[in-house]
């Protein structure tokens, strides 16, 4: 087993570590451990929100989630000789959940319960007024789904009929922002914000020093983190929170490296996930580890002309589904009647909604259908997006992950009593 980087109690909140993790992007996070360019290393993860969400049939949790926490991450580690300018080569080695299962007792409600990823994890649909998701508008209220592991395979009491082979990968890693890179972020978020400071869902998510986690800063230093510090919710420049499901095993990315040191942090790590995570809390979310093998590339952003976002080359092990059941969507808004030019985004609205109507003629509410498409290693595609006026994204589900013959034909679908997710009391 590769050298332990960042070791993880998941029967202590992240806070409570004896070296806690952090939850803000910002230069100053100290490092907390280093590695030099060809190590090998592991990290050991909380779940991304710091396990409020429990392995029962309430989505109470998930309703009533406090979002200034998410998401916590392990780490910062420094490489040795990093500078900025360099490109950071990550390597993903492995990664699962938990490996050992144990009790654990949480803060917050008076109970005892296992932390995610041991041996299960959950998908979300978050409230509109507490984060929302691709389909708020058409669901907006939370709901749950908690998924059982068996090896390489996961199902769910709250979908059941449905088996797959899930696509694990961190949902977020990336390197420290400079102090410049920093400032830019909070401004253009900021001047995003302020065209329409009222929206729900908001438009972004601005500093928020409340139950900022700055790792092992502390004082003035922990304080000034806690006021500038980015929240880890979108993804950006140095990497972040891209859920790409093909960050898997044997994935290579290259990280754009604006620090001394790099200063490199994972975590949100994610058993499964559909691409687009359209339900916000989409992917199957877990606590868990992560091994990481690093090198660099001296001078590499502009040497490869790499100067805004990372390049990666995919992980080669992930499910092997031959056949899918594909549903396509354009650029209308079939509620409104609006045409919208040349818009992949909800072009990709439509074809979910389109594939949610049709799992419901099999028996599945919107609510189930909406979180299988989120937590499935289904393939979303921009099609097309140059035949004025409509974009054209099409959404493929694998139809070996049901126990029944999905495929349309005459005889016409068979309804059957598929239950419910976990719902709101």
């Amino acid at each position: 087993m590769p050298q332990v980087a960042f070791s993880v109690d998941q029967s202590k909140s992240m806070r409570d570590q004896d070296v806690p993790g952090h939850n803000r992007w910002h230069p100053d996070i100290p490092a907390v451990a280093s590695v030099r360019p060809g190590d090998e290393f592991r990290l050991e993860c909380r779940d991304w929100t710091d396990a409020q969400i429990g392995n029962n049939d309430s989505a109470d949790d998930v309703r009533d989630i406090d979002l200034t926490l998410p998401h916590m991450l392990s780490g910062p580690v420094a490489i040795e000789g990093a500078e900025p300018g360099d490109l950071l080569v990550v390597d993903i080695l492995d990664l699962g959940p938990v490996p050992q299962e144990t009790s654990t007792q949480q803060t917050g409600p008076q109970q005892t319960r296992d932390a995610p990823g041991q041996g299960w994890g959950y998908t979300g649909v978050f409230a509109r007024v507490n984060g929302g998701g691709f389909l708020t508008d058409h669901f907006p209220d939370a709901y749950k789904a908690v998924w059982d592991f068996h090896g390489v395979q996961t199902t769910s009491r709250h979908l059941p009929g449905v088996r797959f082979t899930g696509i694990t990968h961190p949902g977020l890693f990336g390197t420290a922002p400079s102090e410049e890179l920093l400032a830019t972020w909070n401004r253009r978020e900021r001047a995003l914000i302020d065209t329409d400071p009222r929206r729900v869902p908001p438009l972004g998510l601005p500093p928020e020093p409340g139950n900022a986690l700055a790792g092992t800063a502390t004082g003035e230093v922990a304080a000034r983190i806690a006021r500038e510090g980015a929240r880890t919710v979108p993804p950006r420049e140095n990497g972040g929170n891209q859920d790409i499901k093909n960050f898997t095993r044997g994935a290579r990315v290259l990280c754009p490296v604006f620090v001394k040191d790099a200063k490199l942090s994972a975590g949100d790590l994610h058993y499964s996930q559909g691409d687009g995570e359209i339900t916000f809390c989409g992917a199957i979310e877990m606590g868990g580890f992560i091994d990481f093998h690093v090198d660099l590339i001296k001078g590499g952003m502009e040497k490869y002309g790499v100067t805004t976002n990372p390049v990666f080359m995919p992980g080669n092990v992930e499910p092997r589904y031959s056949e899918f059941l594909s549903f396509i969507g354009i650029s209308v808004d079939h509620d409104s009647g609006t045409n919208h030019y040349l818009d992949a985004t909800v072009a990709y609205r439509r074809a979910c909604l389109n594939a949610i109507e049709y799992l419901k003629k099999w028996g599945y509410t919107g609510e189930q259908a909406y979180l299988l498409l989120g937590s499935a290693p289904i393939e979303g595609r921009i099609s097309g997006i140059v035949d004025i006026p409509n974009a054209c994204c099409s959404l493929y589900i694998p139809t070996a992950i049901f126990d029944f013959d999905v495929r349309p034909s005459a005889a016409g679908p068979v309804a059957k009593d598929r239950g419910q997710c976990a719902v709101t009391s």
